[in-house]
């Protein structure tokens, strides 16, 4: 098999929850636990950071990987989803696995695969730790894909738990309530194990009080930090996750035989996107005009992106937009201005809303626009029609934002 034809083969023979949404999702851990039991568990033979939440939490793990980095350790990096390339979910120093491990480690388990029906999710997270083990990673910082307490992630025992906030999304999933969610973001929160939470509410942390509890974990609340600290992720929301890292950083030196300077923390922050190469968070990706693209896609998240974006200087705004099928329209469409002119699109995956249905429920809000067969026509579209000294977003999806990167 050809790397193409392992990935052919990863996408369409079995589940997968970024292209076909809840009929992917398994609340069972028997899968991976199977799996690693096959793989002879090489989630125990390596040190590991399990980051969780609802928004930030991407962002929360890159930055943490990167001040390992500086700090000089091998760091292993397990995210989800992917931009372009499958290979970018697992990296060691910033560098993806390569083409030829994939393809080898999926040759070799594939009859496993077959016959126990794993969903890509778990097949991901069962290559992750076997290829850290094999590397023989200092550390590995992996992040939850979906939830928490029945993620296939969630049989790691790591050195410490980080939940970075909690927002209504993954309803159908995870609970209609805040409290419900945090219940569900707060099955990482292990016995003994310390646990760093970055925000909180009145609904969310009696939840995360009451478990850390009941496991005897020791637990930390980030948004109490105090930080001038700054990084090349430079969107306004990142202020939040810098907090949740330094957080982990000082947990990290007093508890554990990590050694992090503050010249570490410093250099590593500033050097995420080069250190870790994460793309889509507030990424310029033109220039005159300026085009802006993000993949924050729920209300939580977009409250800072739109904020942000309106606080930018331009003569017309221009938003190409595309979202998948199960989102709540209208919980996010109320938060986009009616004052600037909207590109409709349709994300190219099987979960992707028609343009036409997009266009229809933000006209509800006053948002007008045109509809276009594709992300690219669309953007091609708003570059043709702004001037230098306009505007243009991207957003709506992380799947919106692969599509122009």
């Amino acid at each position: 098999m050809t790397y193409q034809d392992t990935l052919d083969w990863m996408f369409q023979q079995l589940p997968m929850y970024q292209r076909q949404g809840q009929t992917a999702f398994k609340k069972d851990l028997t899968n991976i636990q199977a799996f690693c039991k096959v793989l002879d568990q090489p989630q125990d033979n390596f040190k590991s950071i399990h980051v969780g939440g609802t928004n930030g939490k991407g962002s929360v793990s890159h930055m943490l990987a990167s001040v390992l980095q500086s700090a000089g350790y091998k760091v292993g990096l397990y995210t989800s989803p992917h931009l372009k390339d499958f290979r970018e979910r697992i990296k060691i120093n910033g560098l993806e696995i390569s083409e030829t491990e994939v393809t080898e480690f999926i040759h070799q388990h594939k009859s496993f695969l077959e016959k126990q029906k794993l969903s890509f999710f778990e097949m991901s997270v069962g290559m992750a730790f076997a290829y850290f083990a094999k590397a023989q990673v200092d550390v590995a910082i992996i992040e939850v894909g979906l939830g928490g307490r029945l993620d296939s992630t969630n049989i790691i025992s790591p050195i410490l738990s980080v939940i970075t906030n909690i927002g209504l999304d993954h309803t159908a999933f995870l609970g209609e309530t805040l409290s419900e969610i945090a219940a569900e973001k707060a099955g990482i929160i292990k016995a003994n194990i310390p646990v760093i939470i970055g925000e909180t509410n009145s609904e969310t942390k009696p939840v995360f009080e009451a478990k850390a509890l009941e496991v005897s974990a020791e637990i930390h609340f980030a948004n109490s930090e105090k930080s001038d600290y700054q990084s090349d992720l430079i969107g306004n929301y990142q202020t939040k996750n810098i907090k949740t890292v330094l957080s982990a950083t000082e947990l990290l030196n007093k508890s554990t035989s990590f050694k992090i300077s503050e010249a570490h923390i410093r250099h590593g922050l500033l050097n995420v996107v080069k250190q870790t190469k994460l793309r889509g968070r507030w990424e310029q990706i033109g220039f005159e005009p300026k085009i802006i693209a993000d993949t924050g896609h729920n209300k939580e998240a977009l409250i800072y992106v739109i904020e942000q974006l309106l606080s930018e200087k331009f003569d017309e705004l221009h938003i190409v937009l595309g979202v998948v099928n199960d989102k709540d329209l209208s919980r996010i469409l109320p938060l986009f201005p009616d004052t600037a002119h909207y590109y409709f699109a349709r994300p190219d995956i099987p979960r992707g809303l028609a343009a036409e249905d997009l266009q229809n429920a933000a006209s509800k809000y006053k948002l007008k626009g045109e509809v276009y067969s594709s992300i690219n026509l669309a953007l091609n579209s708003a570059r043709s029609q702004a001037t230098v000294s306009d505007l243009i977003y991207v957003g709506g999806s992380t799947f919106t934002v692969a599509e122009v990167l």
